[in-house]
């Protein structure tokens, strides 16, 4: 039975995992200028008709390790885990699948959108219009931005669209990460701008983020790009925050039910202790975030 008290550190954990996400999700009054709808929608068809699907990549089945060993003797190095939500670290068996080697792309998202005869969501509208008219960003840029400003059920709906799903928590790591339990994706060593984006600032929350099909740099051993950093990724998975002392070892679930969603693998906005294969981070599902994106997976049977 969990304790008032564990209850109330588990939820401290969260919001400093979170805190990132959360401090950007009110609007920005300085992207709140008028939108010509008429331009604007010319404007999408443009982006959305440079939109490129990403290749899908196979991950075996097989055991991998997940999460991390406690490790206690060095408070700021980043073999320590960043909270007690990655412990105990675990052999767990996945049967084969296969996951997006990108993340899903803002043209693939707008093009979808036009399919669904839906409107984009005002904070990206509103990011759009911004970014064409006050910085002149041309649309074969923004057709390879990551997708923005989308729910857990906006990106469940997109990945069913394409009789996909999102990963789960644990597919999502082992493809991050491979099977030998490695720090990030791309190894050991310490992030740098050469292997993924993060640790970036803008006052107005305008995403400083990379097209989808780059970061082969930072790539994780199965060749996913930007499984740390550019965008953090919503999983399938309901936020355990125990979880993983109760997981089960092969092709685990995630939990039944809970009070936010999964987000993985940090964003542009991160320090590099979120860029860590196995630090675990969570949302409300309805949360909309210039530093949230997503990439669809689907099981191989």
């Amino acid at each position: 039975m969990i304790t008032f008290f564990s209850n109330l550190k588990a939820v401290l954990v969260v919001a400093l995992a979170v805190g990132e996400i959360m401090a950007c999700w009110i609007p920005q009054p300085s992207l709140a200028q008028p939108v010509d709808q008429q331009q604007l929608a010319k404007r999408l068809q443009g982006i959305d008709a440079l939109a490129v699907p990403s290749p899908a990549v196979s991950i075996p089945a097989g055991w991998f390790l997940l999460g991390s060993q406690r490790k206690d003797d060095d408070p700021y190095g980043m073999d320590t885990q960043f909270d007690d939500t990655e412990l105990p670290q675990k052999r767990i068996w996945l049967d084969a699948y296969a996951m997006d080697r990108d993340e899903v792309s803002l043209g693939e998202y707008l093009a979808y959108l036009r399919r669904q005869r839906r409107e984009p969501p005002e904070e990206l509208t509103r990011l759009i219009w911004h970014v064409i008219t006050v910085h002149a960003m041309p649309d074969y840029v923004l057709a390879r931005w990551p997708a923005l400003y989308m729910t857990w059920n906006d990106a469940a709906d997109f990945c069913r669209a394409r009789n996909q799903r999102l990963p789960t928590e644990a597919e999502w790591e082992k493809a991050a990460r491979g099977s030998d339990g490695r720090l990030f994706p791309w190894g050991h060593a310490t992030p740098g701008p050469e292997l993924a984006v993060f640790g970036k600032y803008h006052a107005h929350e305008i995403p400083l983020v990379a097209a989808v099909d780059s970061g082969e740099e930072g790539q994780s051993p199965y060749g996913l790009r930007h499984m740390a950093g550019n965008v953090a990724e919503w999983v399938q998975d309901w936020f355990g925050f125990d979880y993983y002392s109760v997981i089960p070892e092969r092709n685990p679930p995630g939990p039944s039910n809970g009070r936010y969603r999964g987000v993985r693998g940090g964003s542009w906005k991160s320090k590099p202790t979120m860029l860590r294969a196995a630090t675990r981070s969570g949302a409300p599902p309805d949360q909309r975030s210039p530093s949230i994106g997503f990439r669809c997976a689907k099981s191989s049977s």
